[in-house]
């Protein structure tokens, strides 16, 4: 039996992924993040002053790049750690002005790289397929964290 990768559902998520990531990359170009960066501002839109294992377990990242994550984020300005008040080995996790700053350019972006994906796509079309890439995440049992 032959491997066509072209009808490989994993081949095609890779790629999909990918596209997406250099999609948001250059709509968001020059504004100071990168595409990695872009779920755990997300998560500290949302809330900051979380600690690095809070991210990690709703954001679902392997622990080594969570770190280098942050840490570029923090050498680059976005983020600021500081030290939990109640649990001296964890760290708290806090946006820069320059990390807040970038909220509405970043979902800009990502709006319009939702637009591009979706591009030709009705109403129904795009929620059937957003519908079964959450079956087929839970099929693997790595179910959207909400």
């Amino acid at each position: 039996m032959d491997f066509d990768r072209t009808e490989s559902a994993a081949y095609l998520a890779n790629l999909l992924a990918k596209a997406a990531s250099r999609t948001l990359q250059a709509r968001a170009d020059g504004a100071g993040f990168a595409p990695g960066q872009f779920p755990v501002l997300l998560e500290l839109w949302n809330g900051d002053g979380l600690t690095q294992r809070e991210l990690l377990d709703r954001l679902d990242i392997e622990q080594a790049t969570m770190a280098n994550t942050l840490a570029r984020m923090q050498r680059d300005g976005l983020i600021s750690r500081r030290r939990h008040p109640k649990d001296r080995r964890a760290q708290l996790v806090f946006l820069t002005e320059r990390g807040k700053a970038l909220r509405e350019t970043a979902m800009e972006a990502a709006s319009a790289t939702e637009d591009a994906l979706f591009h030709g796509f009705r109403r129904f079309e795009r929620e059937l397929l957003l519908e079964y890439m959450r079956m087929v995440l839970a099929n693997l049992g790595r179910e959207p964290r909400i």
